[in-house]
């Protein structure tokens, strides 16, 4: 059966050809094929309360992805020989309207989860991963969350409607889609409307660990906390771009002052290995925002790089 894998770009330059993520082939259809992992872009935008633009997020990773090679220095292992992956394109999602938009982006979650792929999501924001979670639960059912984030998206309405980018995980709760007991929120910080805002997510039942605690810890450390609050319970990992300060990663729609480096969230992720991860998404990159030298889109695809690494890991190591 074929193993896919990334143009070799020496011997096809990496400004050639349609952008895919690190040139993988373009597969729309993978069913009756051998495939680990399919990046697939939800380019959703109308659930931002701020600045909008964040549906032009994937093309911008896909681009920038083109310099990403397939041997993972840091771990040691060339991701490729042990992994098929393609690229799935976009959702055909409804511009401007969320509940129609959120069953197109679940039908695909359920498609390729059952085809036996862990889906890897580009957004948009972060609304999207509400669907994301519907799709994979008629897959795998509930699962514990893993939320890297500046907020931590658990309110209960704004201006009194149900679905935005500030409310998924507290929908994701209710539908009883993750349990929020195993579920753990990592780099909240900056102002709110009030202590009930991180509160709701403890009363909850999430594990809330804020940018100011986090950064008095080792990365060791906030990685065994992660880890002993998942335990070996299948997981959605989802990743804002905010998390990361703006310095590093300005191009998003809510950004917040005083978060991690580039270089502190990478050595996290690439510590953050061996768990039981059934899907992942990154969301709320800005592409409008993030000129000129696009740094937020660059770290964004250094971020799904980690991530299809610790696929190849587990999958190396009999996981």
């Amino acid at each position: 059966m074929e193993n896919f894998k990334p143009v070799n770009s020496l011997e096809s330059p990496r400004f050639c050809g349609v952008k895919t993520f690190m040139r993988l082939p373009y597969v729309p259809d993978i069913s009756g094929k051998q495939v680990d992992f399919v990046i697939v872009g939800a380019p959703f935008d109308t659930g931002s309360t701020f600045r909008v633009g964040a549906r032009f997020g994937p093309e911008h990773i896909r681009s920038t992805s083109v310099l990403w090679r397939p041997y993972n220095n840091v771990q040691g292992i060339n991701i490729f020989d042990y992994l098929s992956g393609v690229d799935y394109g976009d959702v055909p999602v409804v511009p401007g309207f969320i509940e129609e938009s959120y069953q197109k982006i679940a039908d695909t979650m359920y498609t390729i989860t059952k085809a036996g792929a862990i889906p890897i999501i580009l957004g948009g924001d972060h609304s999207i991963s509400l669907a994301n979670l519907r799709g994979i639960y008629k897959q795998h059912g509930e699962v514990c969350l893993i939320h890297f984030d500046a907020h931590v998206d658990t309110m209960d309405s704004y201006f009194g409607k149900l679905y935005n980018h500030g409310t998924p995980f507290r929908r994701a709760t209710e539908e009883r889609i993750i349990d929020p007991k195993c579920s753990i929120q990592i780099g909240v910080r900056g102002s709110a409307y009030g202590p009930e805002d991180w509160e709701a997510s403890e009363k909850m039942g999430f594990t809330v660990i804020p940018t100011h605690v986090a950064k008095e810890m080792s990365a060791d450390d906030l990685v065994e906390k992660i880890k002993q609050t998942v335990g070996d319970r299948k997981v959605f990992f989802t990743f804002d771009i905010d998390f990361v300060d703006p310095a590093y990663a300005p191009g998003t729609g809510t950004p917040e002052a005083g978060g991690f480096s580039s270089y502190e969230t990478l050595k996290i992720l690439q510590k953050l290995t061996g768990l039981n991860v059934v899907g992942y998404d990154l969301v709320e990159v800005l592409p409008a925002y993030d000129h000129p030298a696009e740094i937020t889109s660059f770290l964004a695809s250094a971020i799904i790089f980690e991530f299809i690494t610790a696929i190849a890991l587990n999958k190396r190591d009999g996981r």
